[in-house]
């Protein structure tokens, strides 16, 4: 089933201006309506007035005229004048005007001037005008008027000039509107940048009290939350540092014990290097990813590799199937940080082979690390990318802080990306990075 189309544009700026248009639109007819309306009555007034006059005239003409005269008086005044003079007869070719509140006034006013005995009908049978009856010597005549005497001509000079005055104000609509959206656009970019785990450069405080007050707040917002991660990572750098002092002087300790059980001394040395790892999580958790600087044309695949090489030195059973991805402005240490996280995960959790992925899905750029292990089950996904969070019973119970999948969020939000937990076909987890391709 398609989506329905929306009926308004998504945008501020477009809703808006089609507000304001439509208002402009609506007073403008508002306007001719009213207009029109009251001068309604004073145009049939008029019309009335020079119906009687051209009446009145024809008739005092005709009457006064030499008897031999009159015949070239009425062709005179047909081809010059374009009013003809016929005698009434019982069958003419006439209808009765429409019955409107205009006609019926114009009507009234014309008998009031002619007599009440006069009549207004219009022509038939391909005769346009309007035709009004008279009397001379007791013989009743039709004085036929062109229509264009009598009816209101289209005002096309003060149509142009309204049409021009409503695209001024629309112009000028526009023009205010989008001083008003620029700030909030720019607000809008600098809100997805703290999203997306970028420091936005402050807003200008410019424009309307209530624009300014809007930057205003948002700039203290960004700062303190800037101030707030500073702090934090801090206090996770500093608890960590401390805490490798004396994990490196127990383990020295301990490989000089020369009378310890040795499968004691190896127990506590694997715990210290669990708990070692674990301060190495905290480190890259503090870390700010968005302190490294951008490569903008970073070769995917050769991080990949990178990778894989790093766990072939240490004989570990990771793979790569690189497709054909196009370089990106990417930072790779952080990249390279989020896929060791995913693999180290996937190594301890499914005890399988590991492969790395990469390819493109429509217009973004996949990198997935695959294996065979138990999986995550549906529903936990979302919530194993939160910080400090594990899913020991579905995934063997190994040890760790818990800050793995929420270090590959972060790293991916940087990029504008996500992170999806989904189930492999097959059996296993596909943890999916995914990265939108940067326009050429």
């Amino acid at each position: 089933m398609r989506p329905p189309i929306p009926l308004l544009p998504g945008s501020l700026l477009w809703r808006t201006f089609l507000l304001i248009a439509a208002l402009l639109l609506a007073s403008l007819v508002a306007w001719i309506a009213i207009v029109d309306e009251s001068e309604s009555e004073p145009r049939a007034r008029a019309i009335a007035q020079q119906v009687a006059s051209i009446v009145n005239l024809t008739r005092a003409a005709i009457v006064t005229a030499a008897p031999e005269k009159r015949i070239e008086l009425l062709r005179y005044l047909s081809q010059h004048e374009g009013i003809r003079i016929y005698p009434a007869g019982d069958e003419e070719p006439v209808v009765d005007l429409p019955d409107s509140e205009g006609v019926r006034l114009i009507t009234r006013e014309v008998r009031n001037e002619l007599g009440e005995h006069t009549q207004l009908k219009l022509e038939q049978e391909g005769l346009s005008g309007l035709l009004v009856s008279f009397r001379i010597d007791g013989g009743e005549y039709w004085l036929a008027l062109p229509r264009e005497r009598i009816e209101r001509q289209i005002p096309w000079e003060w149509i142009g000039w309204s049409a021009l005055a409503v695209v001024l104000a629309l112009i000028g609509a526009w023009f205010i509107v989008s001083r008003i959206n620029d700030p909030l656009r720019a607000l809008t970019r600098a809100a997805a940048q703290l999203a997306g785990g970028t420091r936005p450069q402050p807003i200008a405080e410019a424009g309307a009290t209530e624009l300014r007050t809007l930057a205003r707040a948002f700039n203290r917002m960004t700062a303190a939350l800037q101030r707030a991660e500073s702090e934090r990572a801090l206090l996770l750098a500093g608890v960590s540092h401390d805490l490798r002092t004396p994990l490196s002087r127990l383990r020295l300790g301990l490989e000089l014990l020369d009378n310890a059980d040795r499968s004691i001394t190896e127990g506590m040395v694997q715990d210290i290097e669990d708990m070692d790892a674990i301060i190495e999580q905290f480190l890259d958790f503090a870390r700010d990813e968005s302190g490294e600087a951008l490569d903008p044309a970073a070769d995917l695949n050769a991080i990949v590799r990178a990778v894989v090489e790093r766990y072939a030195r240490r004989r570990r059973p990771v793979s790569a199937r690189a497709g054909h991805v196009p370089a990106q402005p990417l930072r790779p240490l952080a990249i390279q940080r989020a896929l060791v996280n995913l693999v180290d995960n996937a190594l301890r959790h499914s005890g399988t082979p590991v492969e790395i992925e990469t390819r493109i899905q429509g217009n973004e750029i996949v990198v997935a690390v695959l294996d065979r292990g138990p999986g995550i089950p549906e529903g936990q996904a979302q919530r194993m990318l939160q910080p400090f969070t594990r899913l020991e019973s579905s995934r063997s119970g190994a040890s760790g802080a818990g800050l793995g999948l929420a270090i590959v969020q972060r790293i991916a939000a940087v990029h504008s990306g996500r992170v999806e937990l989904l189930p492999r076909s097959g059996g296993g987890l596909e943890a999916r990075i995914t990265l939108p391709i940067a326009p050429a």
